[in-house]
């Protein structure tokens, strides 16, 4: 979980030490319930955009700003605990193995050998799978953004045509498009949504907050839209470079495919029951 953090496809291979096989699927199915290094500044924009600055100024924006993050945070430990259970008293039954912490035998290191392996093991065996998927995806992307059909674009035709499923969540069409563009990489969600709104043909990435606020309020954005889109941030498929990470330590595309349908369904479910409730306290204020 604690490697999940910093990288979600790192987490799953760290997985490796687990002897059960049991227990080691659990882990790797529920590692992507917390939040990647590529989340982390999705959920601080959002939360200092529309929850800190609406409610302080200063060091207390800050600080609210902090705090919202630390309980998306410990929402997707919460999560990870709870599926982890789910999952063993269902698909993954057995009994629980004992833990025993054995202290290896000591050795002088091998500096030259950990160097080899933790870069063509682990780094470049990560990051090739990474542009592997990355390179088409950028293709898609630029596609959908660029192909127009009478003057619309591909992108806001697949948005259209997700807008009502989208506003069940509390999002819209443009949001929930930019997700599932965003299977590559967590960190091109947001410059998709910019992207999709100021109607440009390019990935934008825009570094002054307030011009991001103003564009996301100017297309409809409410603090309800906020929580949702911070919701399922948390709450979604991993990246591709996870989910093929994880059909190669689970050993199946199967593993894979679960891995990718357990956050989405939560972060679904949560969103539509954040919404609905909104709306229910709206018509009785």
């Amino acid at each position: 979980m604690c490697m999940g953090f910093g990288c979600n496809a790192a987490g799953v291979v760290g997985c490796r030490i687990i002897d059960s096989p049991r227990e080691k699927l659990i882990a790797i199915l529920t590692n992507a319930f917390v939040p990647c290094n590529g989340r982390f500044p999705f959920l601080i924009t959002i939360a200092g955009i529309f929850i800190g600055a609406s409610v302080a100024s200063g060091f207390a924006s800050s600080l609210v700003s902090t705090l919202v993050v630390l309980s998306v945070i410990l929402l997707g430990i919460v999560m990870t605990l709870l599926i982890s259970k789910l999952l063993s008293k269902t698909i993954l039954k057995g009994v629980p193995s004992s833990f025993m912490l054995e202290l290896p035998p000591y050795r002088k290191p091998q500096i030259g050998k950990i160097l080899v392996r933790s870069i063509f093991d682990r780094t470049l065996f990560v990051l090739g799978r990474a542009v592997s998927v990355a390179a088409p995806a950028g293709l898609v992307i630029w596609l959908f953004a660029n192909i127009t059909i009478g003057n619309i674009s591909l992108l806001t035709y697949v948005a259209n045509f997700l807008n009502p499923f989208a506003n069940l969540m509390g999002l819209d069409g443009y949001i929930l498009t930019a997700f599932i563009l965003g299977l590559p990489a967590n960190e091109i969600v947001l410059p998709i949504i910019l992207m999709s709104y100021m109607q440009k043909g390019v990935l934008v990435d825009l570094e002054d907050n307030f011009q991001i606020g103003q564009i996301l309020l100017q297309n409809g954005w409410t603090l309800l839209t906020a929580i949702n889109v911070m919701i399922f941030t948390l709450l979604h498929f991993p990246c591709s470079t996870t989910l093929m990470t994880i059909k190669k330590e689970a050993g199946g595309w199967k593993w894979a495919i679960i891995a990718f349908v357990l956050p989405t369904v939560c972060g679904i479910v949560f969103c539509m029951i954040t919404t609905g409730v909104w709306n229910l306290v709206n018509l009785f204020v």
